[in-house]
């Protein structure tokens, strides 16, 4: 049985930008952000062709005290960091009871599994739902800078709910040229905390890499 190529998503996103700046025009783009340490590389990289408003939704961090840490550290670094477009914020509800009635059932799945699919799926949706509402020109997520994260489940998550919302979604693999590596120096460069598991109870106390 033949299994499916992956697509490239960093080529395609590469074709976007070039069309965007061939046309001259500066679109604005949604993008949903996990922490501050992930988004660091994403927006010193997409503040160059797009207006951004971050949007964090990310009902899966637990304990509330570690979910509160993430979003200061979120609001800190776009305070800080000189972008070349203006970059704005917007916090989404926390609200840990959808995480857990999403996980019901899920709770024993390895990480990188079904319960971690539904969660992309969870979060890019409220994205995508709010993209919609205020008439954004695309929406998008940090999440595939992680070399944890399947970029191709996120992509293809992403561009099934473009088609529910109207609202394109912006396809990506920020791990790629090295967008995790410089995420790490830009972290270090700001002082961000950067967590030791992805945020939620199921991921908390296990080894391996920051996400």
């Amino acid at each position: 049985m033949m299994t499916a190529q992956k697509v490239n998503y960093q080529r395609e996103l590469d074709k976007i930008i070039a069309r965007l700046q061939e046309s001259g025009v500066r679109k604005r783009l949604l993008l949903h952000s996990c922490c501050g340490p992930c988004s660091s590389y994403v927006l010193e990289y997409l503040s160059q062709y797009f207006y951004i408003t971050v949007f964090y939704y990310n009902p899966n961090i637990y304990p509330p005290e570690e979910y509160q840490t993430r979003v200061k550290e979120q609001e800190r670094l776009i305070g800080q960091m000189p972008c070349l477009l203006p970059v704005s914020f917007q916090e989404g509800a926390y609200e840990p009871e959808r995480f857990f009635a999403m996980a019901k059932g899920l709770e024993q799945m390895p990480e990188g599994g079904e319960r971690c699919f539904r969660c992309y799926e969870m979060r890019l949706r409220e994205a995508a739902e709010y993209a919609a509402e205020k008439h954004f020109d695309y929406f998008t997520t940090t999440l595939s800078i992680s070399p944890l994260k399947n970029a191709q489940k996120l992509n293809q998550i992403g561009l099934k709910l473009a088609k529910e919302v109207g609202v394109p979604y912006l396809v990506s693999d920020f791990k790629k040229k090295n967008g995790y590596k410089r995420s790490v120096e830009l972290s270090a460069e700001y002082g961000l905390y950067r967590q030791s598991y992805c945020g939620c109870v199921y991921s908390r106390g296990l080894s391996g890499q920051e996400t």
